[in-house]
């Protein structure tokens, strides 16, 4: 019988359950890896067609958040099982990770397109042409890959070791009682990633774009940890994920934007210097988010911000 991610959502999603305090970070993780492979193959079908672009974007997240949490949860696991998943998971948001990047270029510079004179418009055309060119090619290595054996060997065989009970491993420290539910651990993880984030405060304010690049990573990792666990924490978690979710935008743009620039350069001739005009722009919009990045900071850092992470905690029972 030939691959259908529709048959594997069929089969993943009655097994889909929430988080509950008691779980062992080896349940807990089995549940949020699950959920995330059943979104990862929603979206798998769109990302080969391209005809909605947020497809890619989405099956992409779902490969990263469950690459985040792996990263979290391996002590729990055998090392041996899931490192290959972590490797398929990586090889996958690579592709996906080439073909997001031209979607989001293309729809940016489209946008500038839409306010030139026409003549501009029409100058500006052949760069577009190209970014779409690269697109079909790199859709056309994702398609090759989501085909090819290796990925729908990796599907049935994470899908099998999803829905079976995972082998409980708990961190040993020389017979030592180690903590091992959600529960006890979870606040750990919280403040740790938290304290990675504002870890940068001490050097924001001479921080070059790849610091805030890493910045970004980093809230993108404290995110992930409290969309993860959402089940069980309290209601304010969802608004400290919002104002992440803010901040995060705010340096995803500015890393677009570099990213635009670096790889626009160069990409055809322009005798009419419309594709500098370009540049020169998003030059200026990167200016303008670093300046405006002091305040999203200062926001993130309330102390009403902090309450809410720490009432969202203390849920945990």
């Amino acid at each position: 019988m030939g691959y259908s991610p529709e048959q594997q959502i069929e089969l993943l999603t009655p097994a889909i359950a929430p988080v509950q305090p008691e779980d062992s970070m080896a349940e807990a993780g089995r549940k949020i890896l699950l959920a995330e492979l059943v979104k990862m193959l929603e979206h798998e079908n769109g990302s080969r067609t391209g005809e909605d672009i947020e497809d890619v974007h989405d099956m992409r997240v779902a490969t990263r958040r469950m690459r985040s949490a792996i990263r979290l949860l391996k002590p729990y696991f055998k090392a041996k099982d899931i490192r290959a998943f972590n490797r398929h998971l990586r090889r996958l948001a690579w592709a996906l990770g080439d073909v997001r990047d031209l979607d989001v270029m293309i729809e940016q510079l489209g946008r500038y397109q839409a306010g030139l004179e026409a003549d501009r418009q029409a100058a500006l055309q052949p760069v577009i042409d190209e970014l779409d060119r690269r697109r079909q090619l790199a859709r056309e290595e994702l398609n090759a890959h989501l085909d090819s054996k290796t990925y729908r060997r990796f599907v049935k065989s994470f899908t099998e070791f999803l829905t079976q009970s995972v082998p409980e491993t708990r961190p040993s420290h020389d017979g030592e009682v180690t903590p091992f539910q959600v529960r006890h651990v979870l606040p750990l993880l919280i403040s740790e990633r938290l304290a990675a984030v504002r870890a940068y405060d001490t050097i924001l304010p001479a921080a070059e774009p790849k610091t805030l690049h890493m910045l970004r990573i980093e809230f993108k990792r404290l995110r992930y940890v409290l969309s993860l666990f959402q089940d069980v924490l309290g209601a304010q978690a969802k608004e400290v994920i919002e104002e992440i979710k803010t901040i995060q935008d705010h340096l995803g743009h500015l890393n677009d934007s570099a990213v635009a620039r670096a790889r626009l350069e160069g990409v055809v001739g322009d005798e009419t210097g419309v594709l500098d005009d370009y540049l020169a722009f998003l030059e200026t919009q990167e200016i303008g988010l670093r300046d405006g990045f002091p305040v999203e900071w200062a926001r993130f850092n309330s102390r009403k911000v902090r309450q809410k992470l720490a009432t969202a905690v203390l849920a945990l029972r």
